[in-house]
C-alpha cells in the first residue's frame, strides 16, 4: 500500500506549460504516474508532452476525472489555482511554488478544511510511493527516481525537498525500501506537517518504521514529539535534525522562509532534547539514519 497516491492515482498539473511543470511532467510520465491532463489559461487545445492543455480545472475535469493536482504557477496565482482545484472537487493537492504570501496560504488551508482536502506544500517538492506514482518532481529524472527509490517499508518525511531524495537513496543501498516519501514543505505555513502526516502511516500496513528530516525553525518537530510522548505510536521513528550550527547563530535565517529560531524555540538542540525524550531515535549524523532503522525494526 502507499499513503495519499497509488498507481491508480489520475493527476492534473496546473501551469503544465512552464518550464518547470513540462519537465515534471515528462519525467513523471516516464516514471510511470498517470497524468491525464494540464490546465494553463489561455493555452486550451495545446499539449504538452501528450497530456491535454485545458483553459480551466472544470474544463479538464469534464474530458479527464482526476483524483489529484501539482501547483506550480506564479506564487501571487496559486491561491485562486488551489481554490479552483478545491472547488472541482480534488482532494489531494500538491503545491510547489514557494514564496506565497502568507495571508493567501492561511485562505489556502481555511478552504482546504472547508472541503475536505489534503494539502502538501508549499515549497514542496511533492511526494513519491515508489515503484507506483509520483506527484509532483521528487527525485529529478525517472531514472534518478528509480536509483533512489525503491519499494518497502519505511515512510519518509522531510521539509528539505531535496533531502527526501536523499534519505531515501541512504535506505536503498542500506536494503530498505519505502512506502511512501513526502516533502511537506519548507515555508513557515504548509498544508500537512509531520504530525499531520502521522496518522496516516500509521494506518498504512506496509509501513513498519518512520524517518523524518527536520531542520532549524518552526515547532513542527516538537509537536510531533509532544504528541508522540503523551499517545505513543505504533510506528518507531527515527529523525534527523540539520542545522545544528544554528544554536551559535540566534535570530538568523538559514535556507527555508520556515527557518527562524527564537531564543531556544526552534533550534536543533531543542528539537533533539525533545525528540529524545519522547523516545524518537535522533541520528547524530546522516549516515546513521538507515543503522537506526534496521535496528528498529529488527
Amino acid at each position: 500500500m502507499a499513503i495519499l497516491a497509488d498507481e491508480q492515482t489520475r493527476i492534473l498539473v496546473q501551469g503544465i506549460t512552464g518550464r518547470e511543470a513540462a519537465t515534471f511532467t515528462s519525467e513523471s510520465i516516464a516514471y510511470g504516474a498517470r497524468i491525464v491532463a494540464g490546465v494553463t489559461p489561455g493555452k486550451g487545445g495545446a499539449e504538452v508532452h501528450g497530456v491535454p492543455v485545458y483553459d480551466t480545472v472544470a474544463a479538464a475535469l469534464a474530458d479527464h476525472p482526476a483524483d489529484a493536482c501539482v501547483i506550480s504557477v506564479p506564487a501571487a496565482f496559486t491561491k485562486d489555482a488551489a481554490l479552483e482545484s478545491m472547488g472541482n472537487g480534488l482532494r489531494l493537492v500538491v503545491i510547489v511554488t514557494e514564496r506565497i504570501p502568507r495571508r493567501d496560504m492561511a485562505e489556502v488551508l481555511e478552504a482546504a478544511a472547508e472541503y475536505g482536502c489534503r494539502v502538501v506544500g508549499p515549497n514542496s517538492l511533492g511526494l513519491i510511493s515508489p515503484g507506483k506514482t509520483r506527484v509532483g518532481m521528487c527525485g529529478g529524472s525517472a531514472d534518478a527516481v528509480r536509483r533512489a527509490y525503491t519499494p518497502g517499508p519505511v515512510g519518509v518525511m522531510s521539509r528539505s525537498g531535496g533531502m527526501t531524495t536523499e534519505i531515501a537513496n541512504l535506505l536503498t543501498h542500506a536494503g530498505l525500501g519505502q512506502s511512501t516519501c513526502v516533502s511537506v514543505g519548507g515555508d513557515p505555513l504548509v498544508g500537512s506537517t509531520f504530525l499531520d502526516l502521522l496518522p496516516l502511516f500509521e494506518a498504512d500496513p506496509e509501513t513498519q518504521a518512520l524517518v523524518f528530516f527536520g531542520e532549524p525553525g518552526s515547532t513542527m518537530e516538537e509537536t510531533l514529539a509532544a504528541h508522540v510522548a503523551a499517545h505513543g505510536s505504533r510506528l518507531p521513528i527515527v529523525a534527523f535534525i540539520a542545522g545544528r550550527f544554528a544554536d551559535q547563530m540566534p535570530g538568523v535565517r538559514f535556507g527555508h522562509a520556515a527557518t527562524i529560531v527564537e531564543g531556544g524555540r526552534g533550534s536543533p538542540a531543542a528539537k533533539i532534547e525533545t525528540l529524545s525524550a519522547a523516545g524518537i531515535r535522533v541520528a547524530r549524523r546522516l549516515s546513521e539514519v538507515a543503522t537506526l532503522v534496521k535496528e528498529a525494526i529488527g
